[in-house]
């Protein structure tokens, strides 16, 4: 009993320091904004807050939403070449007017070719001063979660879609991405000069040169009535005065 005692003994004095030290780490990284909770809104270590929604969150109150420190906004516009999402003309019609920065996002479908992609998106998202760059969402559903398909299939219907993307508004969109995504289609330098907007709930993004970041997917605020109560949160990586010139042509 007493060999018993005295191996708790020295494991706890092993212990203690390490618990310690993660302890301590949690809270630098609290303190630091690289953790944040997904019930944070407007966490007060970054100054450039967001959301982003679809039709799924309903008719939407954007002065409510500037009231609680909502900066910008990523709005559904499209999917593939034929999908539109029916709430997006009066949602960014609605930001614009609230003096929420707007930015549209495509889900990029792998069944059909970029150029059509491209094709559908340019006739829902018009020209708007002040703008975000249009957004490419890359991640998986479906049959592709199981079976996704090669880098090869993938890069074939992105590079025309961001070519044609570009070439209309002036500007390189941004690629939305999981760790997923990133790692097995964009890594290696080939689209580095794509701004990126990486989705890594609560924990700090683990992809280089990242721009936005979505840290929550089970947010609740105010100022929207819709299928979905919940709500995606995002801070821009940078100062007020980097975000307005984000993006600009």
């Amino acid at each position: 009993m007493r060999r018993f005692f005295r191996f708790l003994r020295r494991t706890a004095l092993i212990l203690l320091p390490i618990g310690a030290a993660i302890l301590l780490g949690f809270f630098f990284l609290r303190w630091r904004g690289l953790i944040l909770y997904s019930h944070e809104s407007d966490p007060e270590q970054w100054e450039v807050f967001g959301v982003d929604l679809s039709s799924y969150q309903g008719v939407v109150d954007w002065h409510t939403l500037a009231r609680q420190g909502v900066d910008f906004a990523f709005i559904k516009a499209t999917e593939g070449s034929l999908l539109q999402d029916r709430q997006f003309s009066a949602n960014w019609a609605g930001a614009v007017e609230a003096g929420v920065r707007p930015g549209a996002y495509h889900f990029l479908s792998y069944d059909s070719p970029g150029e059509t992609q491209a094709d559908n998106f340019i006739a829902q998202v018009p020209l708007t001063q002040g703008a975000l760059p249009p957004v490419v969402d890359i991640e998986f559903y479906g049959q592709y979660l199981e079976n996704p398909p090669s880098k090869d299939q993938v890069q074939a219907i992105l590079d025309p879609l961001l070519e044609k993307l570009e070439g209309h508004y002036g500007v390189k969109p941004i690629l939305y991405v999981t760790y997923r995504s990133y790692y097995s289609y964009l890594a290696g330098g080939k689209y580095d000069a794509y701004p990126v907007w990486c989705s890594s709930p609560m924990v700090f993004p683990l992809i280089p040169g990242w721009d936005f970041w979505q840290y929550s997917h089970s947010a609740r605020l105010e100022g929207y009535q819709g299928a979905q109560p919940l709500i995606d949160l995002n801070v821009f990586r940078g100062s007020r005065e980097q975000f307005e010139a984000f993006g600009r042509p």
